[in-house]
């Protein structure tokens, strides 16, 4: 497994992580299962990146980490963990907290439902207006101190945001969405944690499937599946978004690769500063994952897939209009 270092202050990672989040929610129904076994698969590939959150399934996603995990070495893998998005019984979200003593119960929680002594980063999952950032940061530098928290994180937060967080303590990464499609972090996000030493934990590299490979226009969003409200996978913007997933694998295709293969491979070959995650639930969609390892992308590559698809290419939002609201990148 090639390694990659988690911005200038974080760990040495696996080249690839794995987002567990739709093993529990998000995505409609998994198998446990074939989770737990998809975690193994991982796991014995070499992956030491996994990325979860405590409310992924409110609490559902670190148990079932933890059984995964059980009787690993603890230092074969990294935990990411996000917190302080509130949900209700039944699954909606309804605020963030990131007040410095909430974030400490928090913590708390994680630790005990992951079944660790600390987390390896962890990070407030998207910012609460109501709680200055250094607040926040300065409180997990607390945990860091008194050994519970390695690293300090962030998500999907501006640039703004990101200088006075590493002003109070330092960050080994962003967690933000980023792909061939969702490009945003380019203008002034990747270029300031750049400057900072900040890595970038990518996730959302394959847009929620949308440009996989696997999605069809026929395909239907099953229970509580995010993608069933996401203004990407519906109506005109999908037809306009499958064609440029169509776009994408004649591009793989000469390459030898599917087009999941080349839609990682382009978010890997952006910068080593650059972690991409895979959302991967069942083992053979981890084992194509992982293939993107092998796909080298030359300059000429790289040309052709940003002639073929700008900057800008795809049609509709990247959440729904309410959950834009809660995203500081996007101001």
């Amino acid at each position: 497994m090639q390694t990659r270092q988690l911005g200038r202050t974080g760990p040495k990672v696996s080249a690839l992580g794995l987002g567990a989040m739709g093993m529990s929610d998000m995505y409609g129904p998994s198998d446990r299962a074939e989770s737990l076994a998809t975690v193994h698969a991982a796991l014995d590939a070499g992956i030491t990146l996994i990325d979860t959150g405590d409310f992924y399934g409110s609490g559902h996603n670190e148990m079932l980490l933890a059984e995964a995990l059980r009787g690993v070495p603890r230092d074969r893998y990294e935990l990411s963990v996000k917190f302080g998005a509130l949900r209700g019984p039944d699954g909606a979200f309804v605020g963030y907290d990131g007040r410095p003593d909430a974030m400490k119960n928090y913590l708390t929680m994680s630790l005990r439902r992951l079944q660790v002594d600390y987390v390896d980063v962890y990070r407030l999952s998207r910012l609460d207006p109501a709680v200055p950032i250094e607040d926040t940061v300065g409180a997990i530098g607390e945990m860091v101190q008194a050994g519970y928290v390695r690293h300090i994180g962030l998500s999907e937060v501006g640039a703004d945001t990101i200088r006075r967080a590493a002003a109070t303590h330092a960050i080994s990464d962003l967690q933000i969405e980023y792909s061939v499609i969702s490009r945003g972090i380019e203008t002034a996000i990747l270029p300031t944690c750049r400057e900072l030493g900040i890595g970038v934990t990518a996730y959302g590299v394959l847009a929620r499937g949308l440009i996989s490979g696997h999605w069809s226009k026929d395909r239907k969003a099953a229970g509580r599946d995010l993608r069933g409200f996401s203004p990407r996978f519906v109506g005109e913007n999908l037809d306009h978004n499958l064609g440029i997933a169509g776009t994408l694998g004649r591009l793989a295709e000469a390459k030898g690769a599917t087009t999941a293969q080349l839609a990682i491979a382009w978010v890997a070959a952006q910068g080593q500063d650059i972690i991409p995650l895979v959302g991967a639930r069942r083992r053979e969609r981890l084992a194509e994952a992982l293939g993107a390892l092998d796909v080298s992308l030359t300059a000429e590559d790289l040309a052709a897939i940003e002639a073929a698809i700008p900057k800008g290419a795809a049609q509709g939002d990247r959440y729904p209009t309410a959950m834009m609201a809660h995203l500081d990148s996007e101001k």
